[in-house]
């Protein structure tokens, strides 16, 4: 049989009571302390009546100086971002990681807020992702060449680490493999066949010397998943 286990015994009711006194006077103690304390800063306020002002005039003074170069930064953006170009020649020449903001930048140029550049170790895949004002979500991966067209083509291995990943593991509406060279042929006929879209270098130069965004520059791309002022 087992053994039964000792009752537990209720603390007595005294006790609680004498607990509660304790905890309600630690209270009363506290608020006296607090009262004493607010006191005696009024008092020195008083005395000194020329420290509230200035505190109020540096707390201004503090937050319009964090404030302003924020505006004029945000202003910046939105006068130049529409304007922004980029050459070919000049897109050779980043290195590619640069490459890589290049390519968030220009989504943002057309719109998409939220584009982010998320290259590096352990990326499955992704190098920038934004989501365009129609809703769509844009999974990009960029392959650069220092020598634009005459580097190595861009092939199906690439592709199919893209196509793994762009939607089961993105949530990729537009599924998208840029470069400043050029694909093989396979490349191209597989990444038909999967709904990938491709921008060679002869695309990109429309886009990133041009205005246009790159989904009217795209065919087939999904239509908008909400409605928008663009549409």
């Amino acid at each position: 049989m087992k053994a039964r286990r000792p009752a537990r015994r209720r603390r007595p009711a005294r006790s609680r009571k004498r607990k509660q006194a304790y905890t309600g006077g630690e209270m009363l103690v506290g608020i006296a302390v607090l009262v004493w304390l607010l006191s005696r800063l009024a008092d020195w306020l008083a005395a000194h009546p020329w420290v509230l002002p200035l505190t109020l005039l540096t707390a201004v003074a503090g937050a319009i100086l964090w404030f302003l170069p924020r505006v004029r930064q945000g202003l910046q953006r939105q006068t130049h971002a529409p304007a922004l170009r980029y050459p070919l020649d000049r897109l050779d020449g980043l290195h590619h990681r640069e490459f890589e903001h290049a390519i968030r930048d220009l989504m943002r140029r057309d719109g998409c807020r939220n584009a982010v550049q998320v290259g590096g170790t352990g990326d499955n895949g992704a190098d920038v992702k934004a989501t365009d004002p129609f809703g769509r979500r844009w999974v990009i991966q960029c392959k650069h060449r220092r020598a634009g067209l005459a580097g190595a083509a861009v092939g199906t291995p690439d592709l199919h680490v893209l196509n793994g990943t762009g939607r089961p593991v993105h949530k990729g509406d537009v599924i998208v493999l840029v470069t400043n060279g050029r694909f093989t042929k396979p490349a191209a006929d597989f990444a038909r066949s999967q709904h990938l879209h491709l921008v060679d270098r002869h695309t990109l130069a429309a886009w990133a010397g041009g205005s246009r965004p790159l989904w009217e520059l795209l065919r087939a791309v999904p239509p908008p998943r909400r409605p928008s002022p663009l549409s």
